[in-house]
């Protein structure tokens, strides 16, 4: 509950760098947490890169974090709903900017054989379609949608080989 409030308290405020960054600081002081130079670091880290990354794809692109503070900073940041975590059938977590801080919604393609995941988008008419489903069996269950997340789960082009 604590993450939705603070998730649409500062949706669509990001038009650059500092915005990100200024959006980041508030969640967290939100959260009592302080917005330090490593979780800096890991936000402008998950903002350019062009999927969710593991822990081990974090620390091979920044050789200055040591894993004990990036798996610490990264549930910080999940918990003040800066960071979202993708899971997969692997053993390896994933993790991306909150997608209302990036202001691009998408879906997941995971391989179920390797782990990699891969962002899609599908056309408005057929998003507002879905979201009107999504609400539908959500007000029939008395339940409330906040936003939705889909991924599809199957096997990459190499791992079908």
């Amino acid at each position: 509950m604590r993450r939705m409030a603070a998730n649409t308290a500062s949706a669509h405020v990001i038009g650059g760098t500092e915005d990100l960054h200024a959006a980041a600081a508030v969640r967290l002081t939100r959260d009592h947490q302080r917005y330090t130079s490593g979780r800096r670091a890991l936000v402008e880290l998950l903002a350019a890169a062009p999927h969710p990354l593991t822990v081990v794809e974090v620390l091979e692109r920044h050789e200055g974090l040591t894993q004990s503070s990036v798996y610490r900073n990264l549930t910080i940041l999940e918990a003040a709903g800066v960071v979202d975590r993708v899971v997969t059938d692997d053993e390896f977590t994933r993790f991306e900017l909150a997608e209302d801080l990036t202001g691009h919604h998408h879906h997941h393609l995971i391989c179920a054989g390797c782990g990699t995941v891969k962002d899609f988008s599908v056309p408005s008419e057929l998003e507002s379609a879905m979201d009107e489903v999504f609400r539908d069996v959500a007000h029939q269950s008395g339940f409330s949608v906040g936003h939705h997340r889909m991924d599809l789960i199957g096997w990459c082009a190499n791992c079908q080989q």
